[in-house]
């Protein structure tokens, strides 16, 4: 849809909503606006549903009455002396310009008090319902945090933090340290010390050469 389409739309839209469509309404049907109405002139306002900017229409005789617009008050009493608005010349159109009760009354304070008046309640507007805020979506779920694995057997993870040696018993293992040498026994080992040398005996004056 392009954005003129939807622009019209909502135009449309807003029309429908607040009743732009007004419709015409005449005052007492066939017997106009005059007084000594076969009906009551407030019982045919409640025999309509007046809404904003519907139209009433008036037809009088121009020369004898006319329309007059007043508060509640003007209207008790018949009291024409000022009027929001006054409306001659024989067929009058009043816009119903906004909810709530208007109040009509003739021009003439003895036309009004032999029934020629009228209240009129329009409607309120219904405003266009809103959508509904959508509900934000709850925030993910965070996974537990998984605990740290325990330790593993001895022998059984090459992860495994290498454990103490026990010292090798002597003779089993090629890597143990030597033993500590034996002090040979005296006349039983060719790697013992030689035997301390006695001088040479002196002949003559002259030494002999070692043995």
């Amino acid at each position: 849809m392009t954005g003129m389409a939807v622009a019209l739309l909502a135009v449309a839209l807003l029309l429908l909503a607040t009743g732009c469509a007004g419709r015409d309404f005449i005052v007492g049907g066939r017997g106009g606006w005059t007084a000594n109405p076969a009906e009551p002139f407030n019982h045919w306002a409640e025999r309509n549903r007046f809404q904003v900017n519907d139209r009433l229409v008036f037809r009088y005789k121009g020369q004898e009455d006319s329309v007059l617009v007043v508060n509640q008050s003007h209207y008790d009493a018949c009291n024409t002396s000022d009027p929001f608005m006054r409306l001659g010349g024989g067929e009058s159109g009043f816009v119903l310009s906004y909810s709530g009760p208007h109040f009509f009354i003739s021009g003439d304070a003895g036309r009004c008090h032999a029934g020629e008046r009228l209240i009129v309640v329009v409607l309120a507007v219904r405003a266009t319902p809103s959508p509904a805020p959508s509900k934000p979506s709850p925030p993910p779920k965070s996974s537990p945090s998984s605990p740290p694995p325990a330790p593993a057997a001895a022998g059984n993870s090459s992860t495994s933090p290498p454990q103490a040696l026990a010292p090798p018993a002597a003779g089993n293992s090629s890597t143990s340290p030597p033993p500590a040498p034996a002090l040979p026994a005296a006349g039983n080992s060719s790697t013992s010390p030689p035997p301390e040398l006695a001088p040479p005996p002196v002949t003559n004056g002259t030494v002999a050469p070692p043995p």
